[in-house]
């Protein structure tokens, strides 16, 4: 285990970012400058590795999986992380990686009563809960090479709809950094500025059919945490709102907070609510992050980045939830589809 404080080396990007507009005419012989302009961040990805977002050093946890499954979660919360990969020592080999995710669905898959203790939570090891979780379908450790450029990266994410993507290095086989969406629009965040702005980023979100608004998963003050993480599981969702009787949002109840149910060492009553639960955060909390549908997508982008959230709930005026963006969302238009997200890809 590697415990560093962070610092990223963006040596000659912002050059390149000046480049890629300035190689514009030779990627469009056409000469149409709009296309040309609605590609920019797109080529500027392509020109990137993955390589150039990895820290000059970085707090790394890598857990092997005859650990037992109890104390890797406290792991992940002791050193404020909230993904590992798995090291197999039988195969010598990266084989996955431990998530709120996997925290959640054991839980949910073996949470009984608050009078009945969750013995494969305190007593199983890494191992024997991928065994019982992948029996169904065997998930291989989706990674990218350092190599690969920063277009393959959000490709890859949203494809496999997953949240962390591995580096890892091809001649050693050791896992450099996870990359997240918020590392990458950070990064592009950075250079933006140098760029030619692309018309899209003055269109709205509703102009431009960015984010979910059909059969939004909310929970409100009363549902109980079990009833959260079943949801979770089963709408593959990352966060519920909290909204009151007329659908307002109050509050929002994600799958990190969960992690918090591990760090109070509370997760044997599952039958608390949500509010209760909220009680207990860890970190400071500033209030729903919102966002309106007339709003453009270059106002989103800026608050995301500034925010440092994950997702930000479309309303209405009066508060009501009609919406989820989030950065996968965003990644998609800005990188995959040129502005436009009616495709959905990987969705």
């Amino acid at each position: 285990m590697k415990t560093e404080e962070e610092g990223t080396t963006i040596s000659g990007a912002m050059d390149s970012a000046i480049a890629v507009f300035e190689d514009s005419e030779k990627l469009n012989p056409t000469g149409d400058v709009n296309d040309s302009n609605n590609e920019v961040y797109t080529r500027f990805m392509k020109s990137h590795r993955c390589y150039d977002l990895v820290p000059t050093s970085s707090k790394l946890v890598v857990f092997d999986t005859s650990l037992q499954v109890k104390k890797a979660f406290f792991a992940l919360v002791s050193n404020g992380v909230r993904a590992a990969p798995l090291w197999d020592s039988k195969t010598q080999s990266f084989v996955g990686m431990l998530t709120i995710t996997d925290f959640i669905n054991i839980l949910h898959r073996y949470y009984k009563s608050p009078l009945v203790q969750i013995y494969e939570l305190e007593e199983h090891k890494i191992e024997t809960w991928r065994e019982v979780y992948l029996q169904d379908s065997f998930k291989p450790l989706v990674s990218i090479s350092p190599n690969a450029s920063l277009y393959d990266a959000v490709s890859s994410l949203i494809k496999n709809k997953i949240h962390r993507l591995p580096v890892v290095d091809p001649l050693t086989g050791n896992t450099l950094y996870i990359l997240t969406h918020k590392r990458i629009l950070k990064f592009l965040k950075l250079f933006i500025s140098e760029m030619p702005k692309p018309d899209f980023m003055s269109e709205t979100l509703e102009e431009l059919n960015i984010g979910t608004y059909k059969n939004i998963a909310v929970v409100n003050k009363n549902t109980p945490i079990y009833v959260a993480l079943g949801i979770f599981v089963e709408k593959r969702v990352s966060a519920l709102p909290v909204v009151d009787e007329s659908g307002r949002v109050g509050d929002i109840y994600s799958k990190f907070d969960v992690i918090n149910l591990a760090a109070e060492k509370t997760y044997n009553n599952l039958d608390i609510t949500v509010t209760k639960a909220l009680l207990h955060r860890s970190q400071y909390f500033e209030g729903v992050l919102k966002c309106y549908k007339h709003e453009t997508l270059e106002t989103i982008i800026n608050r995301l980045v500034e925010a440092e959230v994950h997702r930000l709930v479309v309303v209405d005026d009066h508060d009501v939830v009609k919406g989820i963006v989030s950065l996968s969302d965003i990644l998609q238009a800005l990188v995959l589809t040129g502005g436009g997200n009616s495709s959905k890809l990987g969705q």
